[in-house]
């Protein structure tokens, strides 16, 4: 094994020990557990921002991801649980993980919430692959985090993707990838 291909293995390691160490819903007790997040992240998200309340009420359904993880040194992944609601009531409960590749260090936490605002575009969310690819210049540092996204669901379907709550170090500028996924919590 070359130098090179060490070192990348071992932030990996490092990477996947750190993302399992935080509290991101992995081994959580369930369903009770991602809707309790998922209520409290809402809340959190409606008194902070109230313009997403109106976009609640226009979107046909919602993808809330309540503590998303994401680690990087060079490569980086990210982990987290939520719910997909329709009409104020959960319907689905979903993972995401993700990858990533650039110029990156450190380790943040956030929340996101996918509004689908279309019938189509949250019918492809549910029958489709989950994938989202995305490319980003980003920062975040004690909860004061900007971010430029561009997103394949938000450029290709009705989908308005907002983050916010970062806590946390990391900055760079990465390509990655992230894969929903439908659980049974």
């Amino acid at each position: 094994m070359s130098s090179l291909s060490r070192r990348n293995f071992a932030l990996g390691a490092l990477a996947g020990v750190s993302l399992t160490a935080c509290s991101n819903g992995i081994g959580g007790s369930g369903a009770p557990t991602i809707d309790a997040r998922v209520n409290e992240t809402l809340n959190y998200m409606y008194s902070r921002y109230p313009g997403t309340r109106d976009l609640a009420n226009s979107a046909r359904g919602m993808l809330v991801m309540p503590v998303m993880t994401e680690v990087g040194l060079g490569i980086g992944g990210s982990f987290g649980r939520g719910a997909l609601r329709i009409q104020n009531t959960t319907v689905d409960y979903y993972s995401a993980a993700g990858a990533s590749a650039g110029i990156q260090l450190g380790a943040q936490q956030f929340s996101h919430v996918l509004f689908f605002m279309t019938d189509e575009a949250l019918m492809e969310f549910r029958r489709g692959s989950g994938w989202a690819a995305g490319a980003d210049m980003e920062y975040a540092l004690n909860d004061q985090g900007e971010m430029l996204r561009a997103e394949t669901t938000t450029s290709l379907a009705p989908v308005i993707a907002v983050v916010f709550a970062q806590a946390g170090f990391r900055v760079g500028a990465t390509l990655e990838g992230v894969k929903y996924t439908r659980i049974i919590p």
